[in-house]
């Protein structure tokens, strides 16, 4: 039996899946957003997201946790996204073993406090798996 050699059209891996590691200094926070978006840039052309916001949902969510990982956790934090089969997964590691708490939101005061609830309201699911090195914060979103 002669079989035909099969063309496989998918893209390679790494449009669906892509780390980048940042020193830990305030600049990272745009750095992250901006390799967010590249990796954003190629799952789109393979997989445009089902609605407009998503795009946006996911750069704010990676925003919020670079902020935090600057702000809460000393040294380098890494980034990871992967394309899922309904979505992206985000991964934020850094190096603080402590689990991020929501905190009271005042608007007066302008202290901060919304980031955490933001980031459980735009993503599908939120966990947090501490390690011995610091915490890994995985958040699933939508695309």
């Amino acid at each position: 039996m002669v079989t035909e050699p099969r063309w496989d059209d998918t893209p390679p891996e790494e449009a669906y899946e892509r780390t980048f590691s940042f020193a830990g200094e305030l600049r990272n926070v745009t750095g992250a957003r901006l390799a967010a978006e590249e990796f954003l840039c190629a799952v789109a052309r393979e997989s445009p997201p089902g609605a407009h916001e998503y795009w946006d949902d996911i750069l704010l969510v990676v925003t919020e946790l670079a902020a935090n990982a600057i702000q809460y956790a000393p040294g380098p934090f890494d980034l990871r996204m992967r394309r899922t089969f309904d979505g992206v997964h985000v991964t934020m590691r850094d190096t603080n073993r402590t689990r991020p708490e929501p905190r009271p939101f005042h608007p007066r005061t302008g202290a901060g406090g919304i980031g955490w609830h933001l980031v459980h309201t735009l993503c599908t699911q939120v966990s947090v798996v501490v390690h011995d090195d610091g915490k890994d914060i995985h958040a699933f979103l939508p695309w």
